[in-house]
Formats: structure tokens, C-alpha cells, sequence
């Protein structure tokens, strides 16, 4: 198999990697023939998948330009994947001059991408790092260059989040980092569930089947235990709701069925 240019050396390219089956969906060019197979069998299940990304990225940049017109002017996203058009950096710099983002994943292409986006942005950075390991995020040479936790703070966990299982403690997680946080903070979230799907549950599945079987299970939550995450937030208008519904700019009567798939929300610390 031939190895890009782009690929770091440490990667196995035969395993596929949610964070490029997901560029895969966003129709992104850095991924590999294991990652559309896996996303193209994911499909063939659910045919929408890449519409839910869509809904999941626009709902993003809405998220996003909202926390800036509020004041907040960092930004710390878990999980944020492999660039592609309309980036956080791009959506908060944009709305707000100065502003700051620290990227995190831990996938070492979505890493290595991000940092050859990033080359020249002294207002942005990237770190390798684990959702399930907050200290070494809040603790990392490039969160502490540019976050001041003493400050509000986006945090966001978009599609990130059912990726963890509950024995790796999520709800944990997400608690520990939002004590670090300023008053006046936001989490920024969205999260797969079955609710909203315009399919049978079983026919679901099969798609939910083929992330277990590339050793990445995908956990679909219900509203409420989604909810859970938002403990000791207030919730922003409108609430925990279907990405198309939060804040849109568009009519949501226009998306695509499968846009409604799964839950979004912004909490914000009092």
C-alpha cells in the first residue's frame, strides 16, 4: 500500500480511523482505501452518514460565532479531527480577531494535518492528546500558552463523545475538564443516538456494528443520558436539541432527514 506524504510514519494504514472515515464523509482527500471501505460499509446501513457530518460541522460554526458574539474568545476543541474548509480557527478568528484555539486529537494524521494548517497562525496549535486524559490536555506546553483557564473557554466535544465507552468514564471526563473552566465558560456538544434517525433501530445498528468491528465502537446515547454531560451548565436557548433546530440559519424544514440524527447543545457556566 502506498504511504501519502502526508501520513506520519507511525500510522498503521491497514486499521481504519473514525477521524478519516469521517474526513472520508466530509468528502476530504486524507484517508485511506481501509478508511472508505469501513465508511462506504457504515453506508451502505445508514446512507445519510455524511449529511449527519455536514449538520455536525455547521452546527459547529454556528456554535462557534455564537460563543464569540457572547465575549468568549478561546476555544478548546476535543476530538476536532482531520481540517477541513471552515475550521474553528477559521469561524472564531474570523468573528473575533485575536481569538485563540487549541486543537486536540489523538489521531496522529488528524495531529500532523493540523499542524501543517495551522503553520503561521501564532493564535492557534494543536496537541496530541486523549479526551479520557484531561490533565494532560489542561496540562499540555500548548493549551498553556494559549488558553487562560482564568478566562471563559468554548470547550467543544462535537461528535467526540460516543466514541467513549462508559467504562472509560465520559461524564467524568467532561466534568473534570469543565471545573477547569472560567465562570462564564461554554461546552459546546453534539452526540449520536438513535432518537432522530429516520430508520429502524436494527437497520441502525448495522452501522453502529461495523465501528465495533474496526475496534471503535460507537455508543448511542439516549436525550437523557446525553443531557448528563451539560450538569452544572445552563443551557442556552433552545436547548438540547436536533443540530438542524439549534440556532439555525436556514430553515430546518429544508435538511435532509438525516440531519436530525442524534442531539446538539450549548451549556454555559453561571
Amino acid at each position: 500500500m502506498e504511504r501519502p506524504a502526508w501520513a506520519p510514519r507511525s500510522i498503521d494504514i491497514s486499521v481504519p480511523s473514525v477521524s478519516r472515515m469521517y474526513d472520508y464523509y466530509l468528502g476530504g482527500s486524507h484517508n485511506f482505501e481501509v478508511d472508505r471501505e469501513a465508511a462506504r460499509r457504515a453506508m451502505e446501513f445508514m446512507p445519510g452518514l455524511p449529511k449527519i457530518m455536514q449538520a455536525n460541522r455547521a452546527f459547529m460554526r454556528r456554535a462557534v460565532r455564537y460563543a464569540a458574539d457572547q465575549g468568549i474568545g478561546q476555544f478548546l476543541d476535543i476530538g476536532s479531527g482531520i481540517p477541513t474548509f471552515g475550521n474553528v480557527h477559521e469561524v472564531a478568528q474570523a468573528a473575533r480577531p485575536g481569538a485563540r484555539v487549541v486543537y486536540v486529537d489523538h489521531d496522529p494524521v488528524a495531529v500532523a494535518h493540523s499542524q501543517a494548517v495551522l503553520e503561521g497562525n501564532d493564535d492557534a496549535d494543536v496537541v496530541a492528546a486523549d479526551l479520557r486524559k484531561p490533565q494532560e490536555i489542561l496540562r499540555s506546553p500548548e493549551v498553556e500558552r494559549l488558553i487562560d483557564l482564568n478566562r471563559p473557554v468554548a470547550l467543544l466535544l462535537v461528535a467526540i463523545l460516543h466514541f467513549v465507552e462508559d467504562e472509560d468514564d465520559p461524564y467524568g471526563a467532561v466534568a473534570e475538564l469543565g471545573e477547569a473552566l472560567a465562570p462564564g465558560s461554554m461546552l459546546v456538544l453534539t452526540h449520536a443516538s438513535y432518537e432522530g434517525v429516520p430508520l429502524p433501530p436494527e437497520r441502525a445498528g448495522g452501522a453502529v456494528n461495523v465501528y465495533q468491528d474496526i475496534r471503535n465502537p460507537l455508543i448511542m446515547r439516549s436525550r437523557e443520558e446525553i443531557a448528563r454531560f451539560f450538569k452544572g451548565y445552563d443551557m442556552v436557548e433552545p436547548g438540547l436539541v436536533a443540530m438542524p433546530r439549534w440556532r439555525p440559519d436556514t430553515a430546518p424544514e429544508d435538511e435532509d432527514p438525516y440531519a436530525f440524527s442524534g442531539f446538539a447543545g450549548v451549556g454555559r457556566t453561571a
